[in-house]
């Protein structure tokens, strides 16, 4: 009697155990929980099965679990192939697009496990999880990932490119500025004059090449001001038009009330130009449009910027061409036809004046490049005066440390009509100044010492207010600070640069 009870006992157990297991599957609503016959057919649905694919019980039973899957991999035999190696493995499981009952694509984690009773296969138990949210952090993940990746790696090819270039242009400041010297002596003999012309060229072309190494590098020393965008690109639309030649339209598309920029106007010209020359070089024959819009970024700040965009008909780029084109010196165009900087400036550019580069190209669509800039409000735009080069008067305080820097500077000063007086460091400089008779300090940024060429014309601003001061960089940190503040003459610069700089702080 007792084994009797026991046994029946045993018997409602089970079926309470079944039954509470039938609800747990059945309540899950996180994951769909269902079996299949041996022929792939719905033969139970759970809460989570209707939540996540949209079949209703009386819905799905009886159906192929086939129509779970995309069209192309049913085409393919992709629910088929699940299923024999769920059967000849003991487990099947994957990611990939699954469709819900209203047409629309998720991203799902399944799982198909062989079922057998008694020995005998039965069927399939399968569980399918929406993870599309996941996957979607996933993507974003990896993209910052690579984000930062690009970031630390054009930073890195910033800090050598920047390096390089900050040596080269004290060279070049010396062969530069020594030609103004030696033309007074050679006189007019033809081959001395073609040589000193050669010699010219290849500095100008070694200070054009190393300028676009240090707006890369964000090491540029600029002059910002507020400017007009369409009058300055209306300014170099000749230069454009000749540029790009008979066999490309050049079309601009500029937004009436562009809102002004605070850029340097000598590098948003260069570029435009930029981005123009390479828009042409992708091209055989075809548009170039150049458009400027103000925006609105839309999120919590607002911010506005100015989207300067310039916008080719070629073949586009290629995807595993597009994360290089920023790269210096990476070009793909033949030899001698391209250094590979200028896309290399127009992304230092952008980031130096506080904006960012965007570029969108499908192959055979065409590129589109776009220049962010932000806003600057409250700011009258500049216009240009031009300067006469004119000699000078009065005496000059030159702060340099290099001592054949010096040298030629004070060669270029003197051609000029100033007397100079010489200081190889801001300390230097201040002894100097206790002395009467100096009407203008004209000072390098990098100065060695615990004061700066920056340090030293803020504290001359403070203790003697009058006193015009120009400064000097080819390379400096230190003159991203100055932002505005102080005129910067840009190494290597010629007599007339010179002679301009010192006219307008006299005016």
């Amino acid at each position: 009697m007792f084994g009797k009870d026991q046994q029946q006992q045993q018997q409602r157990d089970l079926l309470e155990s079944e039954r509470n297991f039938r609800l747990l599957v059945e309540g899950v609503a996180d994951y769909a929980l269902y079996m299949l016959d041996p022929d792939g057919v719905v033969t139970s649905w759970n809460i989570g099965g209707e939540r996540i694919k949209g079949y209703a019980p009386d819905e799905i039973i009886g159906q192929h679990f086939s129509r779970f899957y995309t069209e192309s991999d049913r085409a393919n035999g992709k629910p088929q192939r699940a299923l024999q190696i769920a059967r000849e493995q003991h487990r099947y499981e994957e990611e990939g697009w699954r469709v819900r009952k209203d047409g629309t694509f998720f991203w799902a984690s399944v799982v198909i496990d062989p079922i057998y009773e008694d020995g005998k296969f039965v069927g399939f138990a399968k569980i399918t999880r929406d993870i599309t949210e996941r996957r979607e952090a996933q993507i974003k993940l990896e993209q910052m990932h690579r984000q930062l990746a690009e970031s630390q790696k054009l930073d890195a090819l910033g800090q050598l490119t920047g390096g390089v270039a900050h040596d080269f242009n004290n060279l070049l400041m010396i062969i530069s500025g020594s030609l103004h010297i030696l033309r007074k002596s050679i006189g007019d003999d033809p081959r001395s004059q073609r040589a000193l012309a050669a010699i010219d060229a290849a500095s100008k072309r070694g200070a054009s090449l190393t300028s676009q190494l240090l707006t890369f590098a964000r090491r540029q020393s600029v002059n910002p001001q507020a400017v007009d965008v369409a009058r300055h690109i209306d300014a170099v639309r000749n230069v454009l038009d000749i540029g790009v030649g008979s066999a490309v339209t050049l079309q601009l598309d500029i937004a009436p009330d562009v809102w002004p920029v605070m850029v340097d106007v000598a590098e948003f010209e260069t570029a435009l130009v930029n981005l123009v020359i390479n828009a042409r070089d992708a091209m055989a024959g075809g548009v170039i449009t150049i458009s400027a819009r103000n925006k609105t970024s839309g999120g919590e700040t607002d911010t506005e910027y100015v989207a300067i965009s310039v916008q080719d008909t070629g073949a586009g780029i290629a995807p595993d061409t597009l994360g290089k084109i920023f790269d210096p010196f990476f070009t793909t165009k033949p030899i001698g036809k391209g250094t590979g900087l200028g896309l290399s400036q127009v992304h230092g550019f952008a980031h130096q004046a506080g904006g960012t580069v965007k570029v969108a190209s499908e192959l055979g669509q065409g590129t589109k490049i776009t220049i962010l800039l932000p806003r600057r409000e409250g700011l009258p735009v500049t216009k240009e005066v031009r300067i006469a080069d004119t000699g000078g008067s009065g005496t000059v305080l030159l702060v340099e440390d290099n001592p054949d820097v010096a040298i030629v500077s004070a060669g270029l000063l003197e051609q000029l009509g100033y007397t100079v007086r010489q200081a190889a460091s801001a300390e230097a400089a201040l002894r100097e100044l206790e002395f009467d008779g100096i009407d203008l300090v004209f000072s390098d940024i990098v100065m060695p010492g615990k004061m700066d060429g920056l340090g030293l014309a803020r504290h001359l601003r403070a203790v003697r207010p009058g006193l015009p001061i120009l400064l000097t960089s080819g390379y400096s940190d230190a003159a991203l600070n100055v932002r505005g503040d102080f005129p910067i003459l840009r190494k290597p610069y010629e007599i007339h640069e010179l002679s301009q700089a010192i006219a307008k702080l006299q005016r």
